[in-house]
């Protein structure tokens, strides 16, 4: 695959950003569009290396040695086929997703990685620049009726594969705008909405409704929606927040990150105007989570104005390289600079937030901290242990809370008497739920997880659920090992 020698002749290349200065007074994406030439330069790189283990990295089980070699020898066309073939939506995982293949890279071994993120999002949108994406229909309906709960990443693609085995797809969303968490859970910097817009336009065009603006267990209740149609596949996400139980928590100023950001999407969008509280601007801002959530809230703060951004996470710093306990070919526990990150923070670790500090009218002025430290004991859990002394109060106007999830909202489950596990997270074994029409996917299945899972939960469940309704089925699985037709 690739050249052959092609990773010693060749280095690794990144996409290069517009200048901090500039770029952080809009929302619009500031990478710097690669040449072709450089791209198959990079495709170049992907060597025979005799097992692929990107492709058990990736969730999807991307074809990727293929679709390398396709754009080493400047075959687009092919390598977009290859790509779609295992991956509905790579404009997007091209963008967001944080790459588990390339951690997986045998390259990664002794030099940096194969960039296959960055090939992926060039194929596809090579393929929406020449035209070659369009709309396909199925050409037969089978007369069978399914109804997605959500439009993220898990029930756009279970849409897209039940649509193509011919069933008739109705999706519905709670928000006013399809997307999920694509939409208003990512800043604009990252995926701009029309990258958005344009993937739902073809999936209306090949013949799936979205009905968006309804909430499904509140303007209409679960069973009508197990009565109506002739399976329901649930892709809801886990949207219920971590919160942080320490004194002073109702503080005005101490904010959820994701209300912090799906507030800011939609000022961008133009749906909302900006709240004060949820404004950034002239404010000492505290960023409490270490993860790509805390680093959204650290860009869209910068974009904001605030005065100084700083982050807390209660885990110790992690080590540039790999470590003993992190081998390869299992995702790397190094430590992540972000764009973000690059764009002005003062990141701390091993900080664990003790009070919230109140005026006397209730708003946020500042943050009690004390320096922590993990003692490991062998057979038990690692315990917190704070460091005497170490007392410390920050200025701080605005919290943002980024301490993630725990698992889907109760209604739906509830209404339908589903089953769940001790995470509450729903059981669908094959994806099938307890209640034999009813099929769950995505993050309300497993629970917090990357952009690239929920892609691939929807796919399976499609399969699942397109041979419950017609007895077999011709969609695709990896649990069978199908390998695509390309």
């Amino acid at each position: 695959m690739g050249k052959l020698r092609g990773f010693l002749e060749f280095d690794k290349t990144k996409e290069d950003y517009i200048a901090v200065d500039k770029r952080v007074k809009n929302y619009d994406e500031f990478t710097v569009e690669l040449s072709s030439e450089t791209l198959q330069e990079q495709g170049a790189r992907c060597m025979d290396c005799g097992i692929p283990f990107c492709h058990s990295g990736c969730p999807l089980g991307n074809l990727i040695p293929d679709f390398n070699d396709a754009v080493y020898k400047n075959d687009w066309q092919k390598a977009l086929r290859i790509l779609h073939s295992t991956n509905n939506f790579p404009e997007f995982t091209g963008r967001l997703c944080p790459a588990p293949c390339e951690s997986a890279c045998v390259l990664g071994i002794i030099k940096p990685s194969v960039s296959i993120e960055l090939i992926e999002k060039y194929i596809v949108e090579r393929g929406f620049k020449e035209g070659w994406i369009k709309a396909n229909p199925p050409k037969n309906r089978t007369g069978k009726t399914v109804a997605v709960v959500g439009s993220g990443p898990s029930g756009l693609a279970a849409a897209q594969q039940l649509n193509r085995a011919g069933h008739t797809v109705t999706v519905f969303e709670r928000d006013q705008k399809a997307g999920g968490l694509l939409r208003y859970g990512i800043p604009d910097f990252k995926l701009e909405k029309n990258v958005i817009d344009r993937r739902i336009a073809i999936l209306e065009e090949e013949g799936i409704v979205f009905k968006t603006g309804i909430e499904i267990g509140k303007d209409i209740s679960a069973e009508i929606l197990k009565t109506d149609f002739d399976a329901v596949v649930l892709c809801g996400g886990a949207t219920h927040r971590r919160g942080l139980p320490i004194p002073g928590s109702e503080a005005k100023g101490v904010v959820q990150a994701m209300e912090f950001l799906k507030h800011n999407n939609q000022v961008v969008d133009g749906v909302e105007q900006t709240t004060a509280v949820l404004n950034a601007r002239g404010k000492n801002v505290i960023v409490i989570g270490g993860g790509d959530t805390g680093s959204d809230c650290v860009g869209t703060s910068n974009r904001h104005g605030a005065v100084s951004v700083t982050n807390f996470e209660i885990m110790p710093m992690p080590s540039a390289d790999r470590t003993t306990e992190n081998p390869w070919p299992y995702w790397p526990f190094t430590l992540k600079t972000t764009s973000s990150h690059k764009e002005g923070v003062d990141r701390n670790w091993s900080i664990s937030t003790k009070e919230f500090v109140k005026d006397a009218e209730g708003n946020l002025k500042g943050i009690k901290t004390v320096e922590v430290k993990w003692e490991k004991v062998a057979g038990e859990r690692p315990k917190l242990i704070e460091i005497e002394g170490t007392e410390k109060e920050w200025p701080c106007e605005l919290a943002l809370l980024a301490l993630g999830f725990t698992g889907p909202e109760k209604t739906i489950g509830e209404q339908l008497g589903l089953q769940t596990d001790a995470r509450t997270n729903i059981v669908g074994n094959n994806y099938q739920t307890n209640v034999s029409n009813v099929f769950v996917a995505g993050d309300m299945r497993r629970g917090q997880s990357l952009i690239v899972w929920a892609i691939s939960e929807g796919r399976e469940a499609a399969h699942h659920v397109d041979k419950y309704l017609m007895g077999e089925t011709t969609l695709p699985t990896k649990e069978k090992g199908d390998l695509p037709s390309v």
